[in-house]
């Protein structure tokens, strides 16, 4: 029994490690078809598609899959019409998120998003409700090992960037939108090891709860983040705010 026990665990295991799989693979398959009906279907040619291609190699996604992607954007291929969509509201405590998604079905997508946040005591609101209190921003990260930190700042700030920090292993790269391409190349024509380049939404300010609340709060997002449309989110919520997970 106790072998069966253990099988059963690991059938579990695997069921939801293909699960998740699946779900990223879905998620990168919609990106390359976007960037491909958006670019055309040419990598060399769409610096977008050759990016989300270079995210699905590494996530171990069959060629296949990525170029029956590429063929559904440029419409040789039927299927899914996706389109993006952002979506704001408010999560427990006063935490506000904005959510970008990628569907084909967006009253799905609503209703989802809505319940979500109708059982986690928090609401989905308006367009504009929460915007305001974010900046959308360049972002790019590259590893610390390696980099000289004063060279690395004067090559981004030098190419227009606004900040450059460290976030324990990384150094991440703040920039203008209007400058974001210019700091990417810069970093590429220096050889940089760019590990994530992206436009993101940046909170102006954050909110800090009382540990449970912030574990609540946390247990949330993760929830949001397993929905299939939900592309990214972000969120006020002070990352330091949330207790540290105990070792098992």
């Amino acid at each position: 029994m106790a072998g069966h026990n253990k099988w059963s665990k690991i059938k579990r295991q695997k069921a939801a490690a293909d699960k998740k799989k699946g779900k990223i693979w879905a998620r990168l398959s919609r990106d390359i078809a976007m960037a491909a009906r958006e670019g055309g279907g040419d990598p060399e040619m769409n610096a977008s598609l050759a990016q989300a291609i270079e995210k699905a190699k590494e996530e171990n996604m069959p060629k296949d899959n990525i170029e029956r992607a590429i063929k559904r954007g440029t419409g040789e291929l039927e299927g899914q019409d996706y389109e993006e969509a952002l979506y704001e509201g408010y999560a427990p405590h006063g935490v506000a998120v904005l959510i970008e998604t990628l569907t084909d079905n967006t009253n799905r997508t609503v209703a989802d998003l809505r319940h979500l946040f109708d059982k986690a005591g928090g609401s989905l609101g308006k367009s504009g409700s929460v915007s305001y209190l974010f900046e959308r921003k360049g972002r790019i990260t590259l590893p610390v090992e390696g980099r000289d930190e004063l060279e690395l700042f004067e090559l981004v700030v030098e190419a227009g960037a606004e900040d450059l920090e460290q976030a324990d292993e990384q150094f991440i790269v703040t920039t203008p939108v209007e400058a974001f391409d210019l700091v990417e190349r810069a970093l590429k024509e220096a050889n940089e090891p760019i590990e994530e380049a992206k436009l993101a939404y940046l909170p102006v300010t954050t909110v800090a709860p009382e540990p449970d609340a912030a574990q609540k709060v946390a247990s949330f997002l993760e929830t949001l983040d397993e929905q299939q449309d939900v592309q990214e989110f972000y969120t006020t919520l002070d990352d330091d705010a949330v207790p540290a997970e105990e070792p098992a």
